[in-house]
């Protein structure tokens, strides 16, 4: 049984990343991009490299927190009743486990927790090589409108 409040389509997803003013988001500037829907999880990706790296030619731990976040926040608006409630991030943490230089890194999350005034999401991010990169948690508040 899918934890989504109603179907969820690329569409949908490609209108949200432009933004409100249509000048594109977060999403744009990192090159984040949604890749997989599933009954209870969500998958994102994002390319390695320089235009996210610290300065020892690493990935930015926030760069990570982005990821983790985007693909956690897109996933707590989809399981909820849009024209009722919306979904913001209340806290994140993560734990990163091994370095990216490279590559494309691939976040999936599901949710911990569905509540009515809160969710609590588990991202896992791996790299080209499958290798745990960073796990991270976010929770979520439902607002009502």
């Amino acid at each position: 049984m899918s934890i989504w409040f109603e179907p969820v389509s690329f569409d949908m997803i490609e209108k949200l990343q432009q933004g409100i003013d249509g000048r594109g988001t977060l999403m744009t500037t990192l090159n984040i991009s949604i890749t997989a829907i599933n009954e209870n999880s969500l998958t994102a990706t994002m390319p390695a490299g320089p235009a996210i790296h610290q300065p020892f030619g690493l990935v930015h731990g926030g760069a990570n927190l982005a990821l983790a976040e985007t693909v956690a926040s897109y996933a707590a608006n989809f399981a909820v009743d849009q024209r009722q409630y919306y979904c913001v991030g209340q806290e994140i943490n993560a734990n990163h486990l091994k370095a990216s230089r490279t590559g494309l890194l691939t976040a999936i999350t599901t949710p911990i927790h569905l509540g009515k005034r809160s969710s609590v999401w588990e991202i896992l991010i791996h790299n080209n090589a499958e290798q745990l990169c960073c796990i991270s948690r976010m929770t979520a508040a439902v607002v009502k409108r």
